[in-house]
């Protein structure tokens, strides 16, 4: 009975090493340190982790859980371990990204400054927002695909767009066409996870927009499994009770033009490949297309406004893979009935948003959002670009994108549904 006891004890504390060594050493990326406790965490009290198994393995797994939660709550010692960060090749900075001017002109770049007017009553907006999505998430009368799963039936590969910066407490679900590459920027220079010349980021727009959308300058939730096993669950619940979470949203058709312009007005060989092609071949009727998108687009072979929203609608879309990115709904992307978001900002007020964003972070007076990102495609054009697009596949489209128009109060487009 004695040496089963010992045994055990040994175990744990062998156990307990192998986790003090993966958290101190196998952070090779850079960006996951356990910094839970800062200023910005929200004084949530821990509750005890959940535990599988049966006897001693039940018993065993209540111990490291018990000692994680430990071990991640006390934030003095944490905040002296070491941080390593991804370097990145010199690169010479600059204010503002090089764009061409069709591309400023689709994406709808404005780099003039604007002074964000503080509101008095941002704080109410914010509770109202964050109110409106719980309520609607809690309500039964509103039914979308996977609103009744649980955090835990998430699979990895859907938590690829929250971000995670440790040093600051925060978490940033990013959603392609509303501000993303500078709200990604913000995050790099939050997390210091890129190097130029030996030294951290400190100005976003320095940062190139190739490292920005590269996928290695990132924590995000899906790299948390290959790194800590079978703790990636308890740890990203742990974060997500601590931590700082927030979202940027826009209202979803204007984000579907904005998407369509970017991806299929401008060329982007990446996109006509695999999107453009099928589409063209589909819904336009041709047989031989161009390789390249370069002669495609000389030859005037573009896809239309029409043939993208038969896309979106086809069925066979989603039987061959999820949406892409840049148009797959808000509520797939960042789950806000799973996850308690602290903070619901939206492109629509950026500016006011953005510094009252920063101001409860607690990171204004060093860091300030980028120049605002003024998108002309402005929610007037909804009417013209829809104008051609037949009322049946306008309602269909909206039966589609609807929980995101309820979850984050957008008004339902009554004129673009009705004859």
């Amino acid at each position: 009975m004695a040496k089963t006891r010992l045994f055990r004890l040994w175990l744990v504390l062998g156990s307990i090493f192998m986790i003090l060594l993966i958290i101190v050493y196998w952070d090779n990326v850079g960006t996951a340190h356990f910094y839970l406790h800062t200023s910005l965490s929200r004084p949530h009290p821990l509750e005890p982790l959940p535990t599988t198994g049966q006897g001693e393995e039940k018993e065993f797994t209540s111990d490291v859980d018990e000692f994680l939660d430990k071990l991640l709550g006390s934030g003095v010692k944490q905040n002296n371990l070491s941080r390593k960060k991804t370097e990145q090749p010199p690169l010479l900075a600059s204010s503002k990204p090089a764009l061409s001017h069709l591309e400023e002109s689709v994406r709808g770049y404005d780099w003039s400054p604007h002074d964000a007017q503080q509101n008095p009553d941002q704080g109410r907006q914010q509770a109202e927002r964050r109110n409106m999505l719980r309520d609607f998430c809690a309500n039964a009368s509103l039914t979308f695909p996977t609103k009744e799963r649980s955090f835990d039936d998430i699979p990895n590969y859907e938590l690829n767009h929250l971000i995670v910066d440790d040093r600051h407490g925060v978490i940033y679900c990013y959603v392609p066409k509303v501000a993303c590459t500078n709200w990604k920027r913000v995050m790099i220079v939050l997390s210091e996870s890129l190097l130029d010349r030996g030294a951290p980021y400190r100005d976003p727009l320095d940062i190139p927009r190739e490292h920005v959308h590269n996928s290695s300058t990132h924590l995000t939730f899906n790299k948390f499994w290959r790194r800590y096993g079978k703790f990636s669950r308890h740890l990203m619940k742990i974060k997500l009770k601590k931590y700082t979470k927030f979202l940027f949203v826009r209202d979803p058709f204007v984000r579907l033009i904005s998407a369509f312009r970017s991806k299929f007005e401008l060329e982007n060989e990446e996109f006509y490949r695999k999107f453009a092609i099928p589409m063209l071949k589909l819904y336009a009727n041709h047989t031989s297309l161009p390789a390249s998108v370069s002669e495609a687009f000389s030859a005037g072979l573009k896809v239309s406004f029409a043939n993208f929203i038969q896309y979106l609608l086809d069925p066979h879309t989603e039987k061959l893979a999820p949406f892409n990115e840049h148009w797959r709904q808000v509520y797939r992307l960042c789950h806000p009935c799973q996850i308690d978001y602290d903070f619901v900002g939206k492109l629509e007020t950026l500016d006011e948003d953005a510094a009252q964003l920063l101001q409860l972070l607690k990171v204004d007076k060093s860091l300030h959002f980028p120049p605002s990102y003024r998108n002309r495609t402005a929610s007037s054009w909804e009417e013209d670009w829809f104008a051609k697009i037949p009322l049946a596949w306008r309602q269909q489209l909206y039966k589609l994108y609807e929980a995101d128009f309820v979850l984050f109060g957008y008004p339902k487009p009554e004129n673009l549904l009705r004859d």
